[in-house]
């Protein structure tokens, strides 16, 4: 009985950690543009499989087109570099929450779902602001 307690019990653990979860997809994507997971580069590509955290990065030439799963849509341009720091959403309630960094470069926006959430649900982070966005089609730019 005594095994069968502590087999479920590490059961109960494994389950409880979270999995990083799908927040969204790489939609196009030109040379020169990588992800940087947990430390590690990964060549982006279409339908790549984007988490919480990831980091995106292009390079001189580097375009990307990101789709999230709020079906918000951003664009990268060349030279520039996102964090994807939080991304919650509830797909049945079309509640969540969003927070994404411009550490460099241009990113464009076309918000989704999750500005309908209420007000601020979407930010985006620059070294110097933060914007709360209402639902809306916007370009930041951040020079180096």
């Amino acid at each position: 009985m005594r095994k069968l307690s502590l087999l479920v019990a590490a059961m109960a653990c494994v389950v409880a950690q979270p999995a990083m979860a799908e927040i969204g997809r790489i939609k196009n994507v030109t040379s020169g543009v990588e992800v940087i997971r947990d430390g590690r580069a990964i060549p982006a590509r279409p339908g790549l499989k984007l988490e919480q955290g990831d980091v995106i990065s292009t390079g001189t030439s580097g375009r990307v087109g990101i789709t999230l799963a709020d079906d918000s849509r951003m664009a990268m341009g060349p030279n520039s570099r996102i964090t994807l720091d939080e991304f919650e959403y509830d797909r049945r309630r079309q509640t969540g929450r969003s927070v994404t960094s411009v550490n460099r470069g241009s990113l464009g926006v076309t918000s989704g779902n999750i500005t309908r959430t209420g007000r601020d649900a979407m930010r985006v982070r620059t070294p110097t602001s933060t914007l709360g966005v209402r639902g809306t089609t916007f370009v930041v730019e951040v020079a180096e």
